[in-house]
C-alpha cells in the first residue's frame, strides 16, 4: 500500500458522507474564521478613536497676562483645539455630568481643565509662578485600556499646551530681545557722537588749559600791580589828607582875619583918633587901608576856593586809596581764581581724556553687544520662539514598516491561526492509519500518509487565510508568495508535532498540542516585545517553533531582512524534521508490538 493510496483512503473517509464534508469544511475554515475575525475586528482600532466619546470640562475663567496686559483663556484654546481635532468624540460637559456620564459609562474617561488653568499658565511672569494643572479622570470599570489611553491623550494636551505658552514666552523674548537690540544700536551711536564730543572737548579743554594759564599769569600780574597801586594810592591819600587838614587851618586864620576886618578897622579908627588925627586924615588913612581889607577879602575868597578843591582832592585820594585797595583785594582775589580755573582746566583736560578713552571703548563695547544680539524680522522671531517652545522633532525612519495595527498583528495571528487549524483537522483526521500500522511493516510511509494528509488539508487553509488577509482585510504583503510559502511551511510543521504528539500519547498528545499552542501564544512575541518575557518563557520563546514563523512572517510581509528568514525557515524545517522522526519512532514502534493503549479508542474521538 503506497502513500498517496493511504492519503486518498483517509480522504475518503472524511468525505464519506455531507456531514462529514461539512465537518470537514468547517474545521478547514477554522484558522480562516480565527485569523480573519480577529484581525478584522482589530484592524485599524486607533483609526476608530473619533467614535470613542469622552467627555471635557472646561472651567477656566481665563486670566490677564501681567507681561502683555491681554487677556486670554487658554482653556477654551484648548478646547477648540481639541474639538477641531477630532481625536476623540469630545462632549462638552459640566463637572457634574461629566462625573454622572462617566460613572454611567457613557463616556471612557474625562478631561478636566480647572478654573485657575490659564491662571497658572500666566503666572510665570508673576512672583509666585505655579504649574498650571490638567485633571483625568478614569473608570476601569468601563475599559483598562481607556486609562491608558487617557493617560497618553492628557499628556499629548500637555505638551501642547507647554508648546503653546512657551513659543508666545519666547515670542516675547525674542520681541524684548531685538529692542533691546535696537536700543543697543541707538547707544552705540549715540557712544560714538558722545566719543566724537568728547575728543573736540579734550581738545579744547586743552586750549581752554592753556588759556587760563596765561589769564592766571597775568591776572596775578595785574594782582601785583594792583597792590602797588594800592600802596600808592594810599600814600597820595595821607599826603592829601595832611595838605588838607593844612589848607583847612590856612582857610580857617584867612577867615577868621576877614571876619575880623571891621571890628579892626573900628579899633584903628579909633586909635588915628585917639592919636589926635583930624577925622579928615582918620578917612585918609582908612582909604589907603580899605584896598588892602579888599585884597584880604579876596584871597580869602581865593583861599576858601583851594580848600575846598584841596578837600575835594583829598576826598578823591581817599576814594582812589580805597578803590585800589579794593582792587588789589579783589585782583587778589581773581588771580586766586584764575589759578583754580587753570587747575581746574587742567582736572577738566584730564577728565575729557578718560571720558574720550571710556566713551570709545563704551561705543566699542555697545557696537559689540549689538553684533552678539542678531538682527531678526518677525517671521524669523515666530521661527524662533516655535523652535524654542519645541526644540526637538522626531524623524522616524522605518526599515520595514507594517501600515496600521492589524497588519502589525498579522503575522502573529496568522501563525497562530495554523496552529488552531492543524489541531482542529486532528480532531477527525486519524493520526495513523491502524490498517496500515497491521497491513504494512513501513513506518516511513505510514508516517508520511498520517503526516500528509493534515498538512495537505493545512495548506489549503493557509491559502484560504491569506485570500482573506489580502483580498477581504486589504493587507498589503511585500513577498506574497514568499508569505504563503512560509505560511504553509508553518502548517506542515504544526502537523508533523501534532502528529508526533498523537503516536507517542494518543489522546493525551491532542491535549498536550493545546498546551503547546497555550505556551506558545505568550513566548512567540506577537504582541509585546519577546525580550520583556520572564527568563523561563525567554528559553521557550528560542526553542518552539511559533516565534520563528512570527519572525519570518515579520520579514517577508513587510519587507524585512531576509537573511534572517533563512534561520527562520531553517529551524521550522529542523521542527518539521524532528517531529517526523519522532513519529516514524513512534510509528516503528506500534508495528513491532501493541500495547493495551492502542487498543482503546481515543478519548478525543
Amino acid at each position: 500500500m503506497k502513500v498517496p493510496s493511504m492519503i486518498a483512503a483517509e480522504v475518503r473517509r472524511l468525505t464519506a458522507s455531507p456531514m462529514a464534508v461539512l465537518a470537514l469544511v468547517a474545521l478547514i475554515a477554522v484558522p480562516v474564521l480565527y485569523g480573519g475575525l480577529y484581525l478584522w475586528a482589530n484592524q485599524d482600532p486607533y483609526g476608530r478613536f473619533p467614535d470613542v466619546p469622552v467627555g471635557l470640562v472646561v472651567d477656566d475663567t481665563g486670566a490677564t497676562n501681567a507681561r502683555s496686559g491681554e487677556w486670554t483663556n487658554f482653556g477654551e484654546e484648548v478646547a477648540d483645539t481639541l474639538l477641531d481635532g477630532g481625536a476623540f468624540d469630545w462632549q462638552r460637559m459640566t463637572g457634574e455630568e461629566a462625573t454622572q456620564a462617566l460613572h454611567e459609562g457613557s463616556v471612557d474617561f474625562v478631561v478636566t481643565l480647572p478654573a485657575d488653568f490659564s491662571d497658572a499658565l500666566v503666572s510665570v511672569s508673576t512672583d509666585n509662578p505655579r504649574q498650571a494643572r490638567i485633571e483625568l479622570e478614569t473608570n476601569d470599570a468601563n475599559n483598562y485600556l481607556a486609562s491608558s489611553i487617557g493617560s497618553t491623550t492628557v499628556e499629548r494636551i500637555r505638551r501642547s499646551v507647554a508648546e503653546m505658552v512657551g513659543k508666545e514666552a519666547a515670542d516675547t523674548m525674542l520681541t524684548a530681545l531685538s529692542d533691546i537690540r535696537s536700543s543697543l544700536s541707538d547707544a552705540a551711536d549715540g557712544a560714538g557722537q558722545l566719543a566724537d564730543g568728547a575728543s573736540t572737548a579734550h581738545t579744547g579743554s586743552g586750549d581752554l588749559a592753556e588759556g587760563t594759564g596765561t589769564l592766571a599769569d597775568g591776572i596775578r600780574t595785574l594782582a601785583e600791580g594792583a597792590s602797588q597801586v594800592a600802596e600808592g594810592a594810599r600814600g597820595v591819600r595821607d599826603g592829601n589828607s595832611t595838605l588838607s587838614d593844612k589848607a583847612d587851618d590856612v582857610a580857617a586864620s584867612l577867615q577868621n582875619a576877614t571876619d575880623s576886618l571891621p571890628e579892626i578897622r573900628e579899633e584903628i579908627s579909633r586909635m588915628l583918633h585917639d592919636s589926635g588925627l583930624t577925622p579928615e586924615e582918620v578917612a585918609d588913612v582908612l582909604a589907603q587901608l580899605d584896598p588892602l581889607a579888599d585884597t584880604l577879602r579876596e584871597g580869602n575868597d581865593a583861599a576858601q576856593n583851594a580848600v575846598g578843591q584841596i578837600d575835594l582832592l583829598a576826598d578823591g585820594a581817599r576814594q582812589l586809596a580805597d578803590g585800589a585797595g579794593d582792587l588789589a583785594a579783589g585782583a587778589e582775589t581773581a588771580s586766586q581764581g584764575a589759578s583754580s580755573a587753570h587747575e581746574g582746566a587742567l582736572s577738566l583736560r584730564d577728565g575729557l581724556s578718560q571720558l574720550a578713552s571710556g566713551s570709545s571703548d563704551l561705543r566699542d563695547g555697545l557696537a559689540d553687544g549689538v553684533e552678539e544680539i542678531p538682527a531678526s524680522t518677525a517671521q524669523l522671531r515666530t521661527a524662533q520662539a516655535k523652535t524654542i517652545a519645541d526644540p526637538v522633532t522626531i524623524s522616524s525612519d522605518k526599515v520595514a514598516a507594517a501600515p496600521d495595527y492589524g497588519a502589525g498583528l498579522a503575522p502573529f495571528f496568522a501563525a497562530l491561526a495554523g496552529w488552531i487549524g492543524i489541531y482542529a483537522l486532528f480532531l477527525i483526521v486519524k493520526p495513523i492509519s491502524r490498517r496500515a500500522v497491521t497491513a504494512l511493516h513501513s513506518p516511513v510511509r505510514i508516517t508520511l500518509a498520517g503526516w500528509l494528509t493534515p498538512a495537505m488539508f493545512g495548506g489549503v487553509q493557509m491559502v484560504g487565510l491569506l485570500g482573506v488577509l489580502a483580498v477581504a482585510l486589504g493587507f498589503t504583503f511585500h513577498n506574497p508568495l514568499a508569505s504563503l510559502g512560509i505560511m504553509v511551511l508553518a502548517s506542515a510543521t504544526y502537523a508533523a508535532i501534532i502528529l508526533a504528539l498523537n503516536v507517542w500519547l494518543g489522546s493525551v498528545g491532542q491535549f498536550m498540542g493545546l498546551v503547546l499552542m497555550v505556551l506558545q501564544l505568550v513566548t512567540a512575541g506577537g504582541t509585546f516585545p519577546w525580550q520583556t518575557l520572564p527568563a523561563p518563557l525567554t528559553w521557550l520563546h528560542h526553542v518552539l517553533p511559533m516565534g520563528y514563523v512570527v519572525d519570518a512572517m515579520r520579514q517577508v510581509m513587510y519587507g524585512g531582512d531576509l537573511s534572517r528568514v533563512g534561520v527562520d525557515i531553517a529551524v521550522l524545517l529542523a521542527w518539521l524534521a524532528g517531529a517526523l522522526v519522532l513519529a516514524m519512532l513512534g510509528v516503528s514502534r506500534m508495528t513491532q508490538r501493541r500495547t493495551l493503549r492502542d487498543l482503546e479508542p481515543s478519548l478525543i474521538g
